[in-house]
């Protein structure tokens, strides 16, 4: 037993003592040389200082300061490296600080509207009926508390039992449409456009679901859909657009885990109120270039080409609950066909430039001067269906087709413009066309004008992305085409336009 305990000892002597000297040999041994060193420095500054010279000290000052500054200068950056290290880290324990306080907040908001539920229950638990003997509206306000999505649930109870049916209106046609709208624009808002932009306007929602309305300010660009909802008796719902904007949670709103609610947008609100109702919806995009509508309307924009409008739906939540607004199907919504989207759009240098892939599915009307005063009878608003417009809309490309001669005219247009300009009119603006212009001409517009217009604003536009200061003599020869095809004095619109680019080049 005992030479076990002198065992162990001895060992644990030889241990630490071995421990000690790996350290010292570590971290002290290689200081043990330095004296050493700087006695050789002393040694080579006394062997050679003696014949510095004049010059020879002037370099010796020089270099050391040199030294110095490098030295203070290596110390100065590893002080800087430290420093940011130090608020880097600083930062982000503030971060998380922050998302734990969100987190406290946003379940603590969750709790308040739990208790707030419990109340409630407990109030109509006073009134001692059961639910089905309450009165309608408490049955609508308990609804609205326990459904995910208030806003929309608010426009069920809005509009249950609420006749939403419009007599037709006899006789109407589509000019005498556009004249009664551009009368109640002039005599009861004091907004004055020309015939032929109303014209286009009612022409355009035959044609696309999104009509964007551009040019310089103060040209009425946001007062025409305005204007609009107005006349048929139904505000328009204007959003206005941020720079911010860049998916479409920005125009829909999200679902917050946290308060189990749907965060509702004013756009959804209005898109889901238009389920309800008979007559066209307008909602207002003002601004829609201050940030790039390709990103936060490509789901709209892609919806919308399906030719089916059954299949027009926008996914807003993957799962059904029993108090989810009546007109959701599997969590998704229909965008209605009594709907017409109207962007507005400034150009200027605080604005993105709006793409192709926009355009394409779109129709632009262009405003660039203010409307010139005249005088006109007060006109009443319109109480009208979408169904009556629609169906006029249908009537007009019955009525008023497209003449093979101009479609031939047409297609003579685009081999030049292929052949000159490597741009194609694309089977899109071909279907557009063949839509906007019996319209165009059903509200007292010209064929040749309503086929400018289509030329002008889709085709044209596509030049600014050429180098146009290169194609001087074949935008003269285009000039030249268009007369030759539909004569002179025609294609006013194209001919303003291509000789801009001209003087621009």
């Amino acid at each position: 037993m005992n030479e076990f305990f002198q065992y162990l000892g001895e060992w644990l002597k030889a241990f630490f003592s071995d421990f000690g000297q790996w350290w010292s040999e570590l971290f002290v041994a290689p200081w043990d040389n330095v004296p050493d060193n700087f006695a050789h420095y002393s040694d080579l500054f006394n062997q050679y200082s003696s014949g510095f010279g004049a010059v020879g000290w002037i370099f010796f000052v020089l270099w050391w300061l040199l030294f110095a500054g490098l030295i203070a200068g290596i110390c100065f950056g590893l002080y800087l490296l430290i420093r940011k290290y130090v608020r880097f880290v600083k930062k982000e324990i503030d971060k998380e600080k922050l998302q734990e306080q969100v987190e406290r907040l946003n379940y603590e908001l969750y709790q308040a509207v739990q208790e707030k539920d419990k109340i409630l229950n407990l109030k109509v638990g006073s009134l001692g009926l059961p639910n089905k003997d309450l009165g309608k509206k408490d049955e609508d306000t308990i609804k609205e508390v326990q459904s995910r999505f208030p806003k929309l649930t608010y426009v069920d109870n809005e509009y249950v039992d609420k006749d939403m049916s419009i007599a037709e209106v006899p006789g109407l046609t589509l000019e005498e449409l556009c004249v009664q709208f551009r009368n109640f624009c002039c005599s009861q808002l004091k907004l004055y456009y020309t015939i032929d932009t109303i014209r286009e306007m009612f022409a355009g929602m035959a044609t696309s679901k999104l009509i964007i309305l551009e040019g310089i300010s103060g040209t009425g660009k946001t007062s025409m859909p305005y204007a609009l909802g107005k006349f048929f008796m139904h505000d328009a719902n204007i959003c206005s657009v941020q720079p911010s904007f860049k998916d479409r949670s920005e125009l829909l709103g999200y679902y917050n885990e946290f308060t189990k609610k749907f965060n509702e947008t004013e756009f959804l609100r209005a898109l889901y109120e238009a389920t309800y109702r008979k007559d066209s919806n307008i909602i207002v995009l003002d601004e829609m270039n201050l940030a790039r509508v390709e990103y936060y309307f490509a789901e709209f924009l892609s919806i919308m080409e399906m030719p089916n409008v059954s299949e027009w739906n926008i996914e807003l939540i993957n799962n059904m609950d029993k108090n989810d607004p009546k007109h959701f199907t599997k969590g998704k919504i229909l965008i209605p066909q009594n709907i017409f989207f109207f962007g507005t759009a400034n150009n200027d240098d605080s604005t993105f430039t709006i793409s192709d892939k926009v355009y394409d599915r779109a129709i632009s009307l262009f405003f660039d001067n203010k409307g010139q005063p005249f005088k006109a009878d007060f006109t009443e608003p319109l109480s009208i269906s979408y169904e009556q417009l629609n169906k006029m809309y249908t009537d007009a490309t019955v009525e008023y087709p497209v003449s093979e001669k101009m479609l031939d005219k047409f297609n003579e247009l685009d081999q030049f413009v292929i052949a000159k300009f490597r741009l194609a009119f694309g089977n899109r603006i071909v279907k557009q066309l063949r839509t906007f212009i019996p319209v165009f001409v059903a509200c007292g517009g010209k064929e040749v004008d309503g086929f400018d217009f289509i030329f002008t604003n889709k085709v044209l536009k596509k030049f600014e992305s050429l180098n146009v200061g290169f194609l001087k003599e074949e935008l003269k020869q285009l000039n030249s085409q268009l007369d030759k095809l539909f004569g002179k004095n025609t294609f006013q619109m194209a001919h303003k336009y291509i000789n801009n680019l001209i003087k621009m080049s």
